[in-house]
């Protein structure tokens, strides 16, 4: 038992510069925020939170259709750090808690700080293993279909907190679904 306290889940998800009229093609699409949480796996509680805004370089000026979907703005990324200090910042959180497993909704995540830590030469921060958690949802409801955070919140009658589509507020809420398809039995 005394090992299983040393166990977390990181739970990150990621903003990232986008559009809706194809201006920003996918593979340059870069991240502006990290929201990540510990979960413990012993106590099912957040041990610690990381939050950083992150200014990028390849295309410095938000769109609003981003501004709009994340509530990030122009002036929160002007003046954050750019991503090899960000991911520095991140690794230091990272390497207080051993034994934790990075996970996400879907895989988006992972492919995204991959493709940032390529562009940047910065070595990736997580351990290889990678747990997609939006897969581990239709596992639990013994569905094939993905859902989307909000609704598979909604669909386990969890209140969804704060703003969707913020990196911290997703990751907590993220969190939050773990926890339940992990401690709870389906009925």
């Amino acid at each position: 038992m005394k090992t299983q306290i040393s166990h977390y889940f990181l739970i990150v998800d990621l903003e990232a510069t986008c559009c809706n009229n194809g201006s920003i093609p996918s593979h340059e699409m870069e991240i502006i925020e990290i929201g990540a949480v510990m979960l413990n796996r012993a106590t099912w509680k957040i041990d610690s939170e990381f939050q950083q805004f992150i200014q990028p370089v390849r295309h410095p000026q938000l769109t609003s259709f981003c501004t709009e979907l994340t509530s990030i703005r122009q002036q929160d990324i002007n003046q954050a750090l750019r991503f090899p200090e960000a991911i520095s910042g991140f690794k230091e959180l990272i390497d207080l808690f051993p034994n934790y497993i990075f996970c996400s909704w879907g895989n988006y995540d992972k492919k995204q700080f991959l493709q940032d830590c390529q562009f940047h030469n910065v070595p990736y921060p997580f351990t290889p293993e990678h747990i997609n958690i939006k897969k581990e949802f239709s596992e639990y409801l013994g569905v094939s279909k993905g859902f989307g955070m909000a609704m598979a919140l909604e669909l386990l009658g969890i209140e969804l907190k704060g703003i969707h589509h913020r990196g911290i507020d997703d990751a907590r809420n993220i969190a939050a679904i773990y926890k339940y398809i992990k401690t709870q039995k389906i009925s």
